[in-house]
């Protein structure tokens, strides 16, 4: 699909994606699946060049969760090691492209070289006003959710804040999407049904879409398909659609 039929009148401002499927991709080309994660950039690469393209001003990717931290040594090394190398051969293409870089998650788990890596790729785009790409990296919703809350509590205990004063709002600021608009599109690939631990607090009311197609066939037509699918829904927060139309 086109971006010429997408509607630039009702664009999402944020979306977040699962990238999910590497492995099995590698599996069907009878190769390791360290080879599915290397094939996936090119997805990263033409997915990114499509938020651009549309306009817009968030797209999150679920890079790296706390809970991979367990799958096997080798795999994780070579994750960590594509990481490195795919940061440092698109950094300069984001800047180009007047692409902001951030991050969420527990960066401070990621090896030296990574978090070097990160912070001057960070820099080199601080200031580019475009797309925001936000890397979900060592992260899951409930250790942000209950980081915050420690956090919080912290700041409650030295009376830093009134427990009177804690609101949706407020808790916001603690979480590490502090200043980013919750998603309104969440995209899964792969065929799952599942959000997999990531942004609980923010997809509240969130639009989900699925496709079966593995994340490393996934390119932006796919992303303008989606956006198209999200531009036909009604988006109610509760209320009745007669409450939205008045």
């Amino acid at each position: 699909m086109g971006i010429n039929k997408l509607n630039k009148e009702y664009m999402p401002n944020h979306v977040a994606i699962i990238m999910d499927g590497n492995g099995r991709w590698a599996r069907q080309h009878g190769n390791e699946r360290i080879f599915g994660h290397e094939q996936g950039v090119e997805a990263v690469r033409s997915t990114v060049e499509g938020a651009g393209e549309a306009g817009l001003k968030y797209l999150t990717l679920y890079a790296f969760s706390t809970e991979n931290w367990s799958r096997p040594k080798e795999e994780v090394e070579a994750l960590m090691s594509l990481l490195v190398h795919a940061i440092t051969s698109e950094a300069e293409n984001l800047n180009k492209n007047n692409v902001k870089l951030m991050t969420i998650g527990d960066t401070d788990s990621l090896p030296e070289n990574a978090r070097i890596k990160l912070q001057e790729a960070m820099v080199l785009t601080s200031e580019n006003t475009g797309l925001n790409l936000v890397l979900a990296l060592s992260y899951s919703g409930r250790w942000e959710i209950l980081n915050a809350v420690r956090r919080l509590v912290e700041d409650s205990c030295s009376e830093k804040i009134k427990t009177t004063q804690i609101d949706e709002n407020l808790f916001d600021n603690y979480l590490t999407t502090k200043g980013i608009p919750d998603p309104e599109l969440l995209i899964r690939t792969s065929g799952e049904y599942r959000v997999s631990n990531f942004l609980l607090w923010q997809i509240a009311y969130t639009e989900f879409y699925f496709t079966t197609k593995l994340w490393p066939d996934f390119r932006k037509d796919d992303l303008f398909e989606a956006i198209a699918d999200f531009q036909q829904r009604e988006r109610r927060f509760g209320k009745t659609s007669e409450q939205i139309r008045i």
